[in-house]
């Protein structure tokens, strides 16, 4: 029965939410999830390790480019909520043509936008890496591959909002399946664009940028191809072409916190990281080592919850919202054992983990203090992104992106400030508001959670 669920799960398997099994819809939606992040983050590692072959000048431009092109993924993130909500209440409804005219304004949105975005990053890509520190010799030789992943942001950004769109008709399966095409792809290019191949010399940083482009363009056309090829519950044809307004407001009215979660998030973590450069390279380092690991065991906890997402939004589509309630207390109930079993592996091991990254004591003294510090408050970490998670697929993101303003920015900011300096906890101080504020962030949204609007949202 494992194996056959995981089999499903996988190869993909058409089925209606609003009746299945809660923990059996947990595990089909689920899988593809994990998988499919676990590439993205693989995808990343890869990615830096290319590159950083080609000297330091060409690390900085990746660097100073991401963190512009981090908007996007702001703007990507907010639409693929949007397209979760939207899709999975339509699906729960078994308004399947309708879903199908959301999935068509959702490529109007995100396309119409990413072009926008697309065409200012190729005429200002020079300043944008002069306004973001660049040295003159990284602007020159990295103005091209700037360019080039600017203008292919709409690859970004439909692979983002089409995979929002399938995971809300659970199909996690085709998203699971783009992203491994996508990254797969890159992955075998990076280093034969990069470096060439016989007596072609390869293409050096700009290869990475159109390795990276093609990659998750081939992607897109796969997403595309299952959107438009009618063999599936959710599919786009002629009648559902045409614009609707009405659709298009509720995207972006959806969408806004969406995007306000990922940049409030983000400008946290910036802070934070900011604060512990202070320290020096050996704390910076230690700290960067403890996230790198710490994010491959959030990516499937974060799969999980992603489950909790669609099953929301499904079943308060189809009028259940004591079913939607109770899947997202099981959701909970999973993610916590998850986390909680990693939390006993990181106060134990903490030092082998982080030695498996640096030899460096004190480096790695630092990764593991991390580690161990966080670690206490993972099993609240847990309840939080399923919490989310089941905000974002009932339509409400604006609740949590105000509990991450609240939380975020005038707890955990202030708190490491207080701590790493004036206390003189230095690092620690840091690690321990992360751990604090998380775990308090989590106790806000089950605030709000049984409160119980997020049942009451008409999307």
């Amino acid at each position: 029965m494992t194996f056959q669920l995981i089999k499903d799960a996988i190869l993909g398997k058409e089925q209606d939410f609003t009746k299945l099994s809660l923990k059996t819809a947990i595990v089909i939606l689920a899988i593809p999830m994990i998988l499919e992040m676990m590439m993205e983050s693989l995808f990343a590692v890869v990615d830096i390790f290319f590159v950083a072959k080609l000297g330091s000048d060409a690390i900085a431009t990746v660097g100073l480019t991401e963190s512009v092109v981090v908007l996007v993924y702001a703007v990507g993130f907010g639409i693929s909520m949007a397209a979760t909500a939207l899709i999975s209440r339509r699906f729960g409804e078994k308004e399947y043509s309708e879903a199908g005219s959301v999935a068509f304004q959702l490529l109007m949105v995100g396309g119409a936008i990413s072009v926008i975005l697309g065409v200012l990053g190729w005429i200002f890509a020079a300043d944008i890496l002069g306004l973001m520190g660049a040295e003159p010799a990284v602007v020159d030789s990295g103005v091209v591959y700037s360019r080039i992943i600017f203008a292919g942001n709409t690859a970004i950004m439909l692979l983002f909002l089409i995979n929002g769109a399938f995971r809300g008709a659970g199909q996690a399966h085709h998203a699971m399946r783009s992203l491994w095409i996508a990254n797969g792809l890159n992955i075998i290019l990076d280093p034969l664009l990069i470096f060439g191949i016989g007596s072609w010399a390869g293409m050096g940083l700009e290869g990475a940028a159109v390795a990276t482009t093609l990659g998750r363009s081939i992607g897109v056309l796969y997403q595309l191809y299952h959107l438009f090829n009618g063999k599936h519950r959710l599919k786009i044809l002629r009648q559902n072409i045409e614009i609707s307004w009405q659709i298009i407001l509720k995207i972006l009215n959806i969408s806004i916190g969406g995007m306000g979660q990922f940049l409030i998030d983000s400008v946290s973590w910036i802070a934070l990281t900011r604060m512990n450069a202070e320290f020096g390279s050996t704390a910076l380092a230690g700290y960067t080592i403890a996230f790198r690991i710490l994010i491959f065991t959030i990516l499937p906890a974060w799969g999980l919850s992603g489950a909790a997402a669609t099953l929301v939004g499904q079943n308060l589509g189809a009028n259940q919202p004591d079913r939607a309630n109770a899947a997202v207390w099981l959701t909970t109930r999973y993610t916590v054992i998850f986390m909680a079993s990693v939390t006993g592996i990181y106060l134990i091991f903490s030092k082998q983990l982080a030695g498996f990254f640096t030899d460096i004591p004190e480096i790695r003294d630092i990764a593991a203090q991390g580690l161990w510090v966080i670690a206490l408050g993972y099993v609240f970490f847990a309840i939080g992104m399923v919490l989310t998670q089941a905000f974002n697929g009932a339509g409400d993101t604006k609740t949590p992106a105000w509990i991450n303003i609240g939380v975020l920015w005038f707890i955990e900011i202030p708190l490491a400030y207080i701590l790493a300096f004036p206390f003189r906890l230095e690092y620690l101080g840091i690690f321990i508001a992360i751990a604090f504020s998380h775990s308090f962030h989590s106790l806000v949204t089950l605030y709000f959670f049984r409160k119980g609007k997020w049942k009451t949202m008409k999307v």
